[in-house]
C-alpha cells in the first residue's frame, strides 16, 4: 500500500507512486471567449463597411451642403443704390433718397485750352440749353491754355459737392477732376486738346438718368 493511500481504504484501485496526474484546463470556456471575440470583430468590420456604403451612395452629400451653407449666407440682401430725389424714378424700396442737384442749379465756367476759336462759347450755349447756369466763358488761364491733352478738366473748390461734378460729367465723357482754392461752388470746365465735341443731348440724358437711378445690386443666389 503506497502512502498516499488513507489508513484503512483499499480496494481494487489505489494511488501508487510519488507523482499526481495532470489535470488539462477545459477548453470550452477558451472557445467561448475566441467566438465573442469573433462575433465582435465581424460585427464592428459590417457597421464600418455599411457607413462606407452610405457615404458612397449620397456622394459626400453632407460636405456639399456644409460649402453650399456657407456659400449662401442668410439674412437680407445689402439695398441697392438709392435713387434720386431730384430725378424720380423706380426706387429701391427701403433704401434713403440720395439728392442731385438739377442742372440749373450748376453754375460754369466754360474756357477753351484749345488754339480752336470759338469753342467755350459753342459748348457754353449748348450746355445752357440743356439747363445749366453758365457763368464766365472765355480763354483758358495761363496755367491751362495749350496745357490739357485731354477731353477737358472740371475745376473746383475742395467743398464743392462731388454729386455736381458728376452731373456735369454726363455731358463730357473722359474729363478729369482737380481743386482749387476758390471759395465759391462753381465749376470751370476747361476744354482740352482731345475735345471733339459734348454727348449728344440723348446719351447725356440716358446716363444721367442711371447716375439717377441707379439698376439694383444683383440679388444673391438661391440656396
Amino acid at each position: 500500500m503506497s502512502m498516499l493511500t488513507p489508513p484503512g481504504m483499499g480496494g481494487k484501485y489505489r494511488v501508487t507512486g510519488t507523482a499526481y496526474p495532470r489535470m488539462s484546463r477545459p477548453r470550452r470556456r477558451r472557445k467561448l471567449v475566441l467566438a465573442l471575440l469573433g462575433s465582435v470583430l465581424a460585427l464592428a468590420l459590417l457597421g464600418y463597411g455599411a457607413l462606407q456604403l452610405i457615404d458612397v451612395f449620397r456622394g459626400g452629400g453632407g460636405d456639399k451642403r456644409t460649402a453650399a451653407a456657407k456659400d449662401c449666407p442668410t439674412g437680407s440682401p445689402a439695398p441697392a443704390t438709392p435713387a434720386n430725389a431730384a430725378n424720380p424714378g423706380p426706387a429701391v424700396s427701403g433704401a434713403p433718397a440720395v439728392v442731385l442737384p438739377q442742372p440749373a442749379q450748376i453754375t460754369v465756367n466754360v474756357f477753351n485750352a484749345t488754339p480752336r476759336a470759338g469753342l467755350a462759347k459753342a459748348v457754353g450755349d449748348e450746355l445752357r440749353k440743356r439747363g445749366f447756369t453758365v457763368g464766365h466763358v472765355g480763354n483758358a488761364p495761363a496755367d491751362f491754355d495749350k496745357k490739357v491733352p485731354g477731353p477737358g478738366i472740371l475745376l473746383s473748390s475742395p467743398r464743392t459737392d462731388k454729386a455736381a461734378y458728376s452731373v456735369l460729367a454726363t455731358q463730357l465723357p473722359g474729363v478729369t477732376q482737380q481743386t482749387d482754392t476758390r471759395e465759391g461752388a462753381d465749376i470751370d470746365l476747361i476744354l482740352g486738346d482731345a475735345f471733339k465735341e459734348l454727348n449728344t443731348k440723348e446719351d447725356a440724358d440716358k446716363a444721367l438718368a442711371l447716375l439717377a437711378n441707379p439698376a439694383p445690386a444683383p440679388s444673391p443666389k438661391k440656396c
